[in-house]
């Protein structure tokens, strides 16, 4: 596999590769719906998370609902299957922005990663780091690099031996660590993930 080939060239990196199964990076479709998951699924643990979301499913005969479906759930029916009040909100606004927006799966497999990131950082609920997992995980582009992630700090901090204490010189140091990592920079945050097994919820 290409992806494998060239971050190889990482000895350290290639150290936990070795110890993996490869990584697929796959597309999916109905983004909103994935992005509500995303949300839902925010500070919980795996298995609180899988419950919560098959809840949600569940409101709709365990069918995929449409935006307009959701946006239709009483809220306090949405609040009864383990929603807070903000992620009840930050859901249905996913779902407003969609309809709103006219948006398709299709218009938003043509942005670009940067655009993707501003446009859907619009909505509020949606942070950066929401827009890469969406990136990485449910639009499968190869090249996102997500730099806030606990998991991907802890990980490099431990690979690389670096010094956490300044915030900024860390940022920067792992900036430079993932540019050679480009155009798999994806693949190598699966990597780190799988080596710490705390994949993000998705």
């Amino acid at each position: 596999m290409q992806h494998i080939i060239h971050l190889s060239k990482d000895k350290k990196l290639k150290k936990i590769i070795d110890l993996q199964k490869p990584h697929v990076v796959a597309k999916k479709k109905n983004v909103y719906l994935e992005l509500c998951a995303s949300i839902i699924s925010q500070q919980l643990s795996t298995k609180v998370a899988a419950v919560i979301c098959k809840r949600f499913l569940d409101l709709y005969g365990g069918k995929k609902p449409t935006p307009q479906q959701v946006i239709d759930t009483p809220f306090d029916t949405l609040r009864g299957i383990g929603l807070s009040n903000a992620k009840t909100n930050y859901v249905k606004n996913v779902c407003q922005f969609f309809i709103d927006e006219k948006i398709t799966d299709a218009r938003l497999y043509k942005m670009g990663n940067e655009e993707l990131i501003q446009y859907l950082s619009r909505i509020k609920g949606v942070g950066q780091w929401t827009v890469e997992m969406i990136l990485m995980f449910t639009l499968g582009r190869e090249d996102v690099f997500a730099l806030d992630d606990l998991g991907i700090q802890q990980s490099i901090a431990k690979l690389y031996k670096l010094d956490t204490i300044d915030k900024k010189a860390f940022r920067e140091k792992m900036i430079q660590v993932s540019a050679k990592w480009s155009p798999y920079r994806t693949y190598a945050c699966r990597y780190l993930w799988g080596w710490k097994d705390n994949t993000p919820k998705i």
